[in-house]
């Protein structure tokens, strides 16, 4: 009988979203409520006659957009297809046996598998209300610890810390511990007054920044995210990447989006509006609803019980969201923000429920 080999066979799959039937509207991805831009559409469609050919490795234009609106240096850009290649790369580059990876309570939860790929502990530093801790964080370093992995804002609790906080942290890491920021829903926040600027990190040469265009610019479908990293890093993360990892319509729409700087603000601020109201009026129902930082909310019910409750009549109405349980947080849902009439449904749903 082949067997893999007995690490890989001990691991579970990844879990990804249950995306439902034909027929439900799926609140579980954290997808846009918005269409990508109009701009972006068109570049993908202006390069269909390249398709024969095999897309650029060096993502030349999509560098240049993203170096243009950010202020960066694209030679310390690399791109993904998604964040989560660039993630599962870094980790293979510098983290194996006996090394310990250090996240938090409610982080990205494909960190854990990519430490279990390369056989490396993935810890758990607590959160506070939510909320990542600085101060917790660092009670965990030891030895030990080879990268500390942050999202923020944070999901799935859509919770946000100060820059000057992450910048708090770096400075208190030991030197050989890699810090990585991850921004996935940094549009949302990005309009808040924070006089300290994270990419700024990336010069210490013991930091990186991850983005991704998966959220704010809608396009989850073309899978791709980037990452601002030191160069040391970034030439070791290069050898793992695969050459050819987005598409010439990929990387031609990820760019055309990102110099669509307002049709994106614009989708922020539509996706904030409905995002606040179906918050505020999940509170007067009676639920906890954390301030949210990005396109989701966390709904924080009175028992698991009520929860799973809640979850199976929206799936009857033919609503799905993302319970929270393998998180260990099984009184939570959290709900992708839709337009504005999938929303009132899931409300309406929810009161039936809790009343």
């Amino acid at each position: 009988m082949i067997r893999a080999v007995p690490h890989v066979a001990a691991m579970g799959a990844y879990s990804l979203a249950d995306l439902g039937g034909p027929d439900t509207v799926s609140l579980a991805q954290n997808e846009s409520a918005f269409p990508a831009s109009p701009a972006a559409i068109a570049a993908g469609k202006a390069v269909l006659d390249q398709m024969p050919l095999y897309p650029d490795p060096e993502w030349p234009d999509l560098r240049a957009a993203i170096a243009e609106i950010h202020g960066l240096d694209p030679d310390l850009i690399l791109c993904g297809a998604g964040s989560m290649e660039l993630i599962g790369c870094l980790i293979r580059a510098f983290a194996g046996p006996g090394d310990q990876v250090l996240g938090t309570d409610y982080g990205y939860a494909f960190v854990a598998s990519a430490s279990a790929q390369v056989q490396a502990t993935y810890v758990k530093a607590h959160e506070v209300d939510l909320t990542v801790s600085v101060d917790k964080i660092l009670a965990e370093v030891t030895p030990q610890t080879r990268i500390v992995f942050l999202c923020n804002p944070g999901n799935p609790t859509g919770t946000l810390i100060p820059n000057g906080e992450i910048i708090r942290l770096r400075n208190a890491l030991p030197a050989d511990v890699m810090l990585v920021v991850d921004q996935a829903y940094a549009e949302f926040a990005d309009q808040r007054e924070d006089p300290a600027d994270i990419f700024d990190l990336v010069q210490r040469g013991d930091t990186v920044v991850m983005r991704t265009l998966s959220k704010a610019y809608g396009l989850a479908g073309v899978r791709a995210g980037w990452g601002y990293f030191p160069p040391a890093i970034a030439g070791e993360v290069r050898k793992l990447l695969n050459p050819n990892n987005i598409s010439i319509a990929s990387q031609a729409m990820s760019a055309a989006a990102m110099r669509d700087q307002a049709h994106m603000r614009n989708t922020v601020a539509d996706t904030a509006t409905i995002r606040d109201q179906f918050a505020d009026d999940c509170r007067g129902l009676g639920l906890t609803v954390p301030q949210s930082h990005t396109n989701f909310v966390l709904l924080r019910f009175a028992s698991g019980e009520s929860a799973a409750r809640a979850e199976a009549a929206l799936r009857e109405a033919g609503l799905l969201m993302r319970g929270m349980g393998g998180y260990g947080l099984s009184d939570c849902l959290r709900a992708t923000i839709c337009d504005a009439a999938v929303m009132n449904r899931a409300l309406l749903t929810l009161k039936g429920v809790l009343e």
